[in-house]
């Protein structure tokens, strides 16, 4: 009967001590939990003092939901993301899109958003730029894009050529190149470009033109590969908020709908 008792006490008190361990009050609550961004609205840039967007927000309420509220954010450069994960400058990456290649370099989560590409040209698309095809089409267009994005690849699947590409270091650079003709169009996500074109009167969003049989390529947040704990308990609390009435309004404000979310929740779902 006492060993009975004991091995109930036992197996109680290696419960408990399980459930400290993945509880959200077992975070070190000194530690900063640090995201690095890149300035691209609507899903993360910086106004004044403050960081803002979709990303951002989507990253703080799941954060604080495991009891993460010590939070610094770190502006860099889309190309240096990857790399800092790794290095441990930080400790978390804004979504961004999931590629195999990336996925040797970091942990990714869940899949937070399914995004398809658009152009950003000058108002009235006066070259008639639908798609990295159409620009391949035309050896007197020049295309802007930014280190490290997957559009680079996608363009170039497309017979875009080098001579073609123009780079930019980030997305001020690349509008201020549209307006003065330095470059015919830039590529980027739709819903990012919408944002662009909402804020600039002389520029125009342009969705490409995809096969309905061609899934959108989705984004998630990543971490280091080591980074185990930080991983697992962000994608529990993805897959209880993401397409909740809460997730779905919070991302509304940016222009995020159900185009963009009801795929890689029904996909997280039967995970």
């Amino acid at each position: 009967m006492k060993q009975t008792i004991l091995i109930i006490f036992i197996s109680t008190l290696i419960f408990t001590v399980m459930e400290a361990q993945n509880s959200p009050l077992n975070w070190d609550k000194n530690k900063k939990y640090r995201i690095a961004y890149v300035d691209e609205p609507p899903f993360y840039w910086t106004e004044g003092n403050l960081v803002k967007g979709a990303d951002i927000e989507l990253a703080k309420v799941i954060l604080q939901a495991i009891g993460i509220s010590n939070i610094e954010y770190h502006l860099t450069t889309f190309d240096e993301l990857l790399s800092g994960i790794q290095k441990g400058r930080w400790d978390m990456n804004v979504p961004i899109f999931v590629t195999p290649e990336r996925a040797k370099l970091v942990a990714f989560s869940l899949p937070v958003w399914s995004l398809g590409d658009g152009f950003v040209v000058q108002r009235g698309n006066p070259k008639k730029l639908t798609s990295y095809e159409a620009v391949a089409m035309r050896s007197d267009v020049h295309l802007g894009l930014i280190p490290g994005q997957v559009q680079i690849e996608k363009s170039k699947s497309a017979g875009v050529s080098d001579s073609q590409i123009v780079m930019f270091n980030n997305q001020q650079e690349l509008i201020d190149a549209l307006l003065t003709g330095k470059i015919d169009a830039f590529a980027a996500t739709a819903v990012g470009n919408n944002a662009v074109a909402n804020a600039n009167p002389k520029l125009e969003s342009i969705p490409h033109e995809n096969s309905k049989d061609v899934k959108a390529p989705v984004g998630a947040f990543s971490f280091s590969k080591e980074n185990q704990k930080l991983l697992q308990a962000v994608n529990e609390q993805l897959r209880k908020y993401l397409g909740s009435t809460d997730h779905r309004t919070r991302m509304a404000k940016y222009g995020i709908t159900e185009t963009e979310i009801d795929s890689v929740v029904s996909n997280n779902s039967s995970k």
